[in-house]
């Protein structure tokens, strides 16, 4: 009777552990993350948006080495993720890597306040911008420290704080298809509206007041980012780790290695399947064997020895067919994700460079106001904005009429449309920046690189514009993409698979800008280091173009081709209803 009584209390506990966790979460928590989401972005774009300005003016680096700088720093934050991302997924949990990244990343942001605000930590300034005295070894150390740190901020809160958002909505098909909103659509909404107030505001306090306050605004944002992501805390639905992914994929490879003479069964039914085991990690849905990678699914053939009893399978030598097919999900993702690292290996200096052509450029609105040049992003921002709206409005409704599909078009054609679009903006920018040189030809500026060329800076709308409205389409698209069809216990792992073609495609961008400013001569370099109005720039933006273009025919059109999406056992239940 006495253990009768236990089980008893037992279950009523289990029960009410689950009410509560059904009553954390939902849609009464985004307010406490977007606003953390809404500083840390402000935060992010405050400190990075006029960087290149800040190391060109104030620490008098040539135009090449600040750029590389700031790409190489792009894809260090663009790497760190895939740590965060494991450490969450394994054992931290979403919610403290989401605090303790935070933090370092303030640490970062406090550490540059001091190359701003102590004269000797940087050089003597130099207006003219002719033989200018460098930063020194110490002076620059102290710039990558900071670097270094915010990198490993950043390498926490960019693959947790998305997927810890999606979480507390829900995600599942069904959640999905009965909101007539996007989530991932009005996210990227939100964070572009705290970009928009960071290009504007923070960017005209670095250029007019001055560099102090102008980097001590996004520290005190991030402070304020993290007071509010601790009082949403009670309300949160924290899903628990279920141990290392990596673990469960380098068990799946041993596995089928080791019966790599098994043969595999026709009916697929006869894989191994256990509910109970894979319980912990499928509770939207065990995933379902395709048709695809089939030497994989050898690792979940029964074999003599592999199941004895009530006793739980040796995972190195025998798998569930669920576990196989979030191998096979992450294989499938992976030449999708590289298609993206030319994508923005061509786009990864372009902003450095837009912003150096607006600084030539008449930037005057009246006698007495000129537009920051790093504030000029705000068209980009627009145009990510009202692209977003119209996406949601009146595109997906229309192409829903034709397609059927609940979301208008899939992910995949979504970032293929972006990456369309963003051809257009760099054909844009190349002509752009022949009409500019045409300019400093006709006004005899060539050897005047501080002089302002009579060309309005509104000539550069149209290529921040195009670019925006492209993102507006990639971004989102990504976002969704890699949620949706990456294993639920591997989300923040796969969110990471985004940022880590950021990294290699930052890299190769390092890399390319590298090679053309070595290898194009002194006289006519593409890229020159002081004098952008000797440069060669829209070479560089017709090279880039023929990339693009390159990148989006013959590889990423055939990397759609032959995708194949996941299938859960809830997707099947769903369309036997319908």
């Amino acid at each position: 009777m006495m253990r009768l009584d236990q089980n008893t209390s037992e279950d009523r506990e289990n029960q009410s552990n689950e009410l509560t966790q059904q009553q954390l979460g939902g849609i009464k928590t985004l307010p406490f993350i977007l606003a953390n989401e809404l500083c840390e972005k402000f935060a992010t774009t405050g400190f990075h948006q006029n960087m290149v300005t800040y190391l060109t003016q104030q620490l008098n680096l040539p135009l090449v080495k600040a750029s590389n700088i700031l790409t190489d720093f792009n894809g260090a934050a663009a790497f760190t993720p895939l740590i965060g991302a494991l450490l969450a997924d394994s054992f931290a949990g979403r919610f403290s890597i989401i605090i303790l990244s935070s933090i370092i990343y303030e640490l970062g942001l406090v550490s540059i306040i001091l190359s701003a605000v102590l004269p000797g930590l940087r050089p003597p300034p130099c207006p003219s911008q002719v033989n200018c005295r460098e930063a020194s070894t110490l002076q620059l150390w102290l710039l990558y420290v900071s670097l270094l740190l915010t990198s490993v901020g950043l390498g926490g809160t960019r693959p947790c704080i998305v997927t810890f958002a999606a979480d507390q909505v829900g995600m599942t098909k069904a959640e999905t298809e009965s909101r007539s909103w996007n989530f991932f659509n009005w996210y990227f909404f939100c964070l572009e509206i705290a970009s928009l107030i960071a290009v504007t505001f923070v960017v005209y306090v670095q250029d007019k007041v001055g560099w102090g306050w102008g980097l001590g605004v996004p520290t005190i944002a991030m402070a304020l980012a993290i007071v509010l992501f601790v009082v949403g805390s009670p309300r949160y639905k924290k899903l628990k780790p279920q141990g290392s992914p990596l673990v469960r994929l380098a068990q799946v490879i041993v596995a089928s290695v080791h019966k790599r003479n098994a043969i595999v069964p026709v009916d697929p039914d006869l894989l191994y399947v256990n509910e109970e085991l894979d319980a912990a990690i499928s509770s939207n849905g065990r995933l379902l064997n395709t048709n695809q990678f089939k030497w994989l699914d050898r690792a979940a053939v029964v074999t003599d020895g592999d199941i004895r009893g009530s006793t739980p399978p040796n995972l190195w030598r025998l798998s569930t067919v669920h576990r196989v097919e979030e191998l096979k999900s992450i294989i499938r993702m992976l030449p999708i994700c590289a298609a993206g690292i030319l994508a923005i290996a061509a786009y990864s200096h372009q902003e450095s460079f837009s912003i150096q052509q607006a600084r030539t450029l008449d930037r005057h609105l009246s006698h007495s106001f000129q537009i920051p040049p790093a504030s000029m992003t705000v068209f980009l921002i627009i145009s990510i904005l009202m692209g977003i709206m119209l996406y949601e409005r009146i595109f997906v409704p229309v192409a829903r009429h034709f397609t059927g599909n609940p979301t208008g078009i899939t992910c995949l054609q979504r970032i293929g449309i972006g990456l369309t679009i963003d051809i257009l903006g760099t054909v844009i920018s190349a002509l752009v920046e022949t009409k500019r040189k045409s300019v400093v030809l006709h006004h005899n500026l060539l050897n005047k690189p501080t002089a302002t060329l009579p060309m309005s800076v509104f000539w550069l709308v149209p290529q921040y514009s195009i670019h925006g409205m492209a993102l507006a389409f990639i971004t989102a698209g990504r976002l969704e993409f890699f949620y949706d069809q990456s294993p639920e216990s591997l989300r923040s792992t796969a969110a990471s698979l985004y940022w880590i073609a950021v990294a290699l495609g930052s890299y190769a961008g390092t890399l390319m800008v590298s090679l053309i400013h070595r290898y194009t001569g002194k006289e006519n370099n593409w890229i020159p280091n002081r004098n952008l109005n000797r440069g060669r720039l829209e070479n560089y933006f017709w090279f880039v173009s023929g990339l693009q273009v390159v990148n989006l025919m013959i590889y990423y059109l055939i990397c759609t081709r032959f995708y194949m999406y996941k299938t859960s056992a809830e997707d099947v239940k769903e369309g036997d209803a319908k």
